[in-house]
């Protein structure tokens, strides 16, 4: 179990000391969350940091996953589109299986916690099927600030339940929600698998392989095969980079459990980018690897980010803590983690051609490219690492019982 004065290297004593005082009025707190997948997404990875951080200084936490059957995750994938704005048939049908697989986890899921932390829309029904003795607050991951308006309204009869709703983002607070809130950022952990120093050894090692060649510049997407991150425009911006510098793009996203359009997205961009694929110009990775993803990001020329909608992105953030200049979309969370021109290039999420114009400055300007990276890992160092996030809950954690 990783301990907090592991950081001190990289943040310094006094955001420890800062930590350990906010801690010492929550000594043997039991908090409780809960989820929908241990792997695969950026909420599983928070919380395999943050845990352990927060068990460490003193504060009893536990984490619990939300089994599901295929039908429900269906429901729920459909759930998470229509909070981003797409269209959705609310059957009755859909509303029943909702619930009933909430209840059912309930009969057998016991809760003796202090605080209760309920993680997106999938577990969201859970605070009806309990007693509550304690506070209960959801964190939406997803971006909220133009949500479907026959969804939400069905949705904001559980959220209304809840003491406190905790966003990502300032701008995903809900006039129509009249509660509290709490704003916490994501963050990435410098130390974990995916984000820690690597040998150049190990990175030719894992990128062999994955039958991954080094012989040109790599540009790389890392994200779930959701047209959310609309794969299928990254591609149009790599073939018109190509056509002016000999390049390859790698795009690498797990299948996360709770996700079951994931692999109907893969195939469609697989059929899409078939000729690329032949030769090995495209190249299409579905593994759980975080040393895999580590190498890609610590190879590449340029990381991609074109996202259409985006809660967060922190994709974005741990291609800036390993000096990589990023390309991104202007959407939901990424203009918080970057400095447009500064760390990366913001762009138009439907202008693949100034995307690719901002790609290819960056591969015929090395200097450019590695002033970018530099401010880039300053400014997560400052803003967006586990540290950061510890401190944020533990203050909130004080709001609630201090």
């Amino acid at each position: 179990m990783r301990a907090i004065d592991e950081y001190r290297g990289i943040v310094g004593d006094k955001v420890i000391s800062d930590i350990v005082k906010m801690a010492k009025n929550l000594y043997g707190l039991r908090v409780l969350h809960i989820n929908s997948t241990y792997y695969g997404g950026g909420v599983a990875e928070m919380l395999y940091s943050l845990i352990p951080l927060m068990n460490d200084v003193g504060v009893s936490v536990d984490w619990r996953i939300l089994r599901g059957t295929p039908e429900f995750f269906t429901i729920t994938k459909k759930f998470h589109n229509a909070i981003q704005g797409d269209p959705i048939n609310l059957s009755d049908i859909k509303k029943t299986l909702y619930i009933q697989n909430n209840q059912d986890f309930a009969s057998y899921c016991q809760i003796d916690a202090d605080c209760v932390i309920i993680h997106d829309p999938q577990p969201l029904p859970l605070i009806r099927f309990y007693k509550r003795k304690q506070p209960w607050l959801w964190r939406c991951h997803v971006d909220l600030s133009r949500p479907n308006p026959q969804l939400w309204d069905y949705l904001k009869g559980f959220i209304l339940r809840y003491d406190r709703v905790i966003v990502s983002d300032c701008r995903y607070m809900k006039e129509d929600l009249p509660m509290d809130y709490s704003v916490i950022h994501p963050v990435i952990d410098p130390l974990s698998s995916k984000n820690k120093e690597i040998s150049k050894d190990l990175i030719m090692r894992t990128l062999k392989k994955y039958a991954v060649p080094t012989d040109k510049p790599i540009l790389t997407q890392i994200s779930r095969f959701d047209k959310w991150k609309d794969p299928a425009n990254v591609i149009e911006m790599f073939k018109l980079v190509k056509a002016r510098i000999d390049c390859r793009l790698v795009l690498c996203g797990s299948m996360a459990a709770d996700d079951p359009e994931g692999i109907q997205i893969y195939q469609k961009i697989l059929q899409r980018a078939n000729n690329h694929v032949a030769k090995r110009d495209v190249i299409l990775l579905t593994v759980e690897d975080n040393i895999l993803v580590n190498a890609l990001q610590r190879i590449s020329s340029v990381v991609i980010q074109k996202s259409i909608r985006e809660g967060f992105g922190l994709t974005v953030t741990e291609a800036l803590w390993k000096e990589k200049p990023v390309v991104a979309s202007n959407v939901g969370g990424i203009p918080l983690q970057m400095a447009d021109g500064e760390t990366g290039y913001l762009i138009d999420p439907t202008d693949i051609k100034t995307g690719a114009a901002r790609i290819i400055s960056i591969l015929e300007n090395p200097a450019e490219a590695k002033c970018l990276g530099t401010n880039g890992r300053e400014m997560v160092r400052k803003k967006f690492l586990i540290t950061r996030h510890l401190y944020d809950d533990l203050k909130m954690l004080n709001d609630l019982f201090g």
